[in-house]
């Protein structure tokens, strides 16, 4: 079963069809993303997506009248807000568009991004829907108003009962995969239409091409020197931008604040040679990414992971129990 939205993306490589669903994969030097789709009724379809990549181009177009919800569960996107300007979707937010402005540059800061997305097709679903629930009392296009007033997306953070809502259908078992997201797919209509946007909507922070490329010029040298710390001030005069707009923007690529950002890379790069480098001592491993001290490596590596560097060795090293 192949769907009408893949057509239309003819970057996506078709990998296997079965009767219920379609993979699909996008390749590029950055990574690879998967995208598994499953037609829940005509004119409506779920996609998991999953990328483990740090950019694309996209060339996607339609003439189709579509509407478009993603929800991100894990990662962040980078997408452009206005001219020379962008924003972030990132976990837990909503994004809810037209898929009118769907081309050009996108990147995943974090090389990263678990979400899914639910696709109506306004000519078909009119009908469909209609014969799917007797008196449904939510207008599609009414809907579709509401959230689709320009030709940007629309992006809701933290709203309430948007996790319960998603996080169900991250887990839903095969045998009643397709009735399960009929329901889902109900609740979530409901729960828009009633749904009173938030005041401040329009105020959601975007941030220019040059401070976003300072803010990505700090992360590479950080993360490219982890034996040697930065201190936020020296950064900032560094790359001539003032601390507080540093910090702010940092904090929206990158989904943390600088220091926790870089404790975090630092565990995570220190657990990739715990679980690769037998030949390296914990104490070199702690050199490596910064830490004089082991007592204060394994302090934070275990305020990270929830396991002493020796306890993870012993369990994911190369000799490891897993």
């Amino acid at each position: 079963m192949r769907f009408r939205e893949t057509n239309e993306e003819e970057q996506m490589l078709l990998l296997a069809e079965t009767k219920e669903c379609s993979v699909f994969q996008m390749k590029n030097n950055t990574g690879e993303g998967i995208m598994t789709m499953y037609q829940v009724f005509p004119g409506v379809s779920i996609s998991y997506n999953d990328y483990h990549m740090e950019s694309f181009d996209s060339t996607y177009t339609t003439n189709r009248n579509l509407f478009c919800i993603d929800h991100c569960r894990e990662g962040r996107l980078e997408y452009a807000a206005a001219e020379g300007a962008f924003s972030y979707f990132e976990a837990g937010d909503l994004k809810l568009d037209r898929r009118i402005t769907h081309q050009g540059h996108f990147e995943f800061p974090l090389a990263h991004y678990h979400g899914l997305m639910i696709a109506f097709d306004m000519d078909q679903v009119g009908v469909t829907l209609k014969e799917e629930i007797k008196d449904f009392p939510v207008n599609l296009l009414s809907l579709q108003k509401k959230f689709c007033k320009g030709k940007q997306p629309m992006v809701i953070h933290n709203a309430p009962a948007i996790e319960h809502i998603f996080s169900e259908l991250y887990m839903v078992p095969e045998k009643i995969r397709i009735p399960y997201f009929k329901i889902k797919i109900f609740e979530l209509l409901l729960y828009l239409d009633a749904l009173e946007l938030p005041k401040n909507l329009e105020e959601k922070p975007y941030f220019y091409k040059n401070q976003v490329e300072k803010i990505k010029a700090i992360q590479k040298l950080m993360t490219e020197n982890l034996e040697k710390h930065y201190t936020q001030e020296q950064l900032s005069e560094r790359f001539d931008i003032p601390l507080t707009p540093m910090k702010i923007c940092f904090k929206n690529v990158y989904g943390s604040p600088v220091n926790t950002y870089m404790r975090i890379y630092r565990m995570n790069r220190a657990a990739v040679l715990l679980k690769n480098r037998n030949d390296m001592s914990v104490t070199d491993i702690a050199g490596k990414v910064g830490y004089d001290s082991p007592g204060k490596f394994s302090a934070a590596f275990k305020m990270v992971t929830g396991k002493s560097p020796l306890e993870y060795r012993k369990i994911f090293g190369p000799n490891g129990i897993k």
